[in-house]
């Protein structure tokens, strides 16, 4: 078992024993991984990270699979413009790969961001620290596990 996958589970356990990873197969988009699962793409919350132009900080946005993050509104709640930051950054701050980022589990506290457009499914799914494993939870819970601000701040692709 990774130490991604390790900390990810560590993190669920700590905050709800009954909650599982599922490994999915290599799903390397929201589209596959809503497939492999059998629900609706928009059940897929990704994890999209952006970087403060004037403090350097990073920012996660948790998104449903079938939006995109709107990058001014982003821009408005993380209080600075934003840019994209590159996947050593991402690796270094978080400890996951792109493809593999969950909500849970980093190695330093992110200011997160949850899209209100989750909050249209009972349960919702997200990457538990590889591209091949998954978790699900009602996306209330998930918006706690990772003390995420619920925002809008998605637009449709």
């Amino acid at each position: 078992m990774s130490k991604s996958l390790k900390r990810v589970k560590s993190a669920l356990f700590i905050a709800d024993p009954t909650l599982e990873i599922i490994e999915t197969g290599q799903a390397t988009t929201a589209k596959a991984a809503a497939e492999s699962l059998g629900c609706a793409v928009d059940q897929i919350a990704k994890s999209i990270l952006f970087e403060g132009a004037l403090s350097g900080a990073l920012y996660l946005f948790v998104t449903a699979g079938a939006r995109q993050v709107d990058l001014e509104r982003a821009a408005l709640l993380a209080d600075e413009p934003l840019g994209k930051t590159d996947a050593a950054r991402i690796r270094a701050v978080t400890g996951f790969a792109i493809g593999g980022v969950s909500p849970v589990g980093h190695l330093t506290e992110i200011s997160t961001f949850f899209d209100e457009a989750l909050l249209n499914y009972p349960k919702i799914y997200a990457a538990a620290g590889t591209p091949i494993h998954v978790f699900g939870c009602a996306p209330q819970q998930m918006a706690e596990l990772c003390r995420g601000r619920i925002s809008a701040f998605s637009r449709e692709m």
